[in-house]
C-alpha cells in the first residue's frame, strides 16, 4: 500500500479516560509498548506524517519525536476539540484522525478512506455492524463548522459527521481491527489474545 502524501495522520490521545479510571489510555502499556505507539506505527506508513492530540502527560508523548497539539478549548469537551484544534495549528488539507485506543487498525485505512471518499469532505469507518465516527478522514474545510459546532454546546462526533454531509465507508468483516480498549478488562482480554 502507498503512502498518502496529502494525508496528515493524528493520533487522539486527549481524552480523560473515565472507563480506564483516569489513567492516560495511550500511555497504558500493550503488549509491552503504550498503546499510542501501536497506532503510530500501523498509522506512520500509510500517511505522510502523523501528529498526536494529547492534553497532558505532553512530554512522555513527545518522546516519539513526533508534534504534540493539545485541545484549544478547555475541560476535555472530546475528541472533536482534538480535530478542530489539529485543523487550526496545521496548514494541511487532509487529516485521518485516529482514538489512541484502536491498536490494530488495517494497513490499507487511509487508502481505502481515500479512494472511497469521492467528493465528501469526511468519511468515517464503518466494520459492517457499527460506525467508528473517531477513525474519520477530514478536510480542513470543516474547521469553521466544527468550530461552531462546538460553540452550541455539542459534542457528538457522529451527529456532527452527518450534519455536514459525511458518509461512511465499510470495512466489513474487520470488527477485531477497530476494537478499542476502553477499561482494564478488555485489555487483560487482549492481552490474553
Amino acid at each position: 500500500m502507498s503512502c498518502l502524501t496529502e494525508v496528515t495522520g493524528v493520533v487522539l490521545a486527549g481524552g480523560r479516560a473515565t472507563r480506564m479510571g483516569g489513567q492516560d489510555k495511550g500511555l497504558i502499556n500493550f503488549n509491552g509498548q503504550p498503546l499510542f505507539e501501536h497506532v503510530i506505527s500501523k498509522l506512520a506508513p500509510q500517511v505522510n506524517n502523523v501528529v498526536i492530540s494529547a492534553n497532558r502527560n505532553i512530554e512522555k508523548y513527545q518522546s516519539v519525536g513526533l508534534s504534540v497539539l493539545s485541545d484549544t478549548l478547555a475541560d476535555f469537551p472530546g475528541p472533536l476539540a482534538g480535530m478542530l484544534s489539529i485543523m487550526q495549528h496545521l496548514s494541511e488539507e487532509w487529516f485521518l484522525f485516529c482514538p489512541c485506543d484502536t491498536p490494530n487498525i488495517p494497513g490499507d485505512l487511509a487508502y481505502k478512506l481515500w479512494e472511497q471518499k469521492g467528493d465528501s469532505i469526511a468519511v468515517w469507518v464503518n466494520d459492517g455492524e457499527r460506525d467508528h465516527p473517531t477513525i474519520a478522514l477530514m478536510h480542513r474545510r470543516l474547521a469553521t463548522d466544527l468550530e461552531q459546532y462546538l460553540a452550541s454546546g455539542e459534542r457528538r462526533v457522529m451527529v456532527f459527521l452527518r450534519q455536514i454531509g459525511g458518509k461512511a465507508v465499510e470495512f466489513p468483516n474487520q470488527m477485531q481491527n477497530f476494537a478499542n480498549v476502553n477499561t482494564p478488562e478488555d485489555l487483560a482480554q487482549w492481552e490474553k489474545e
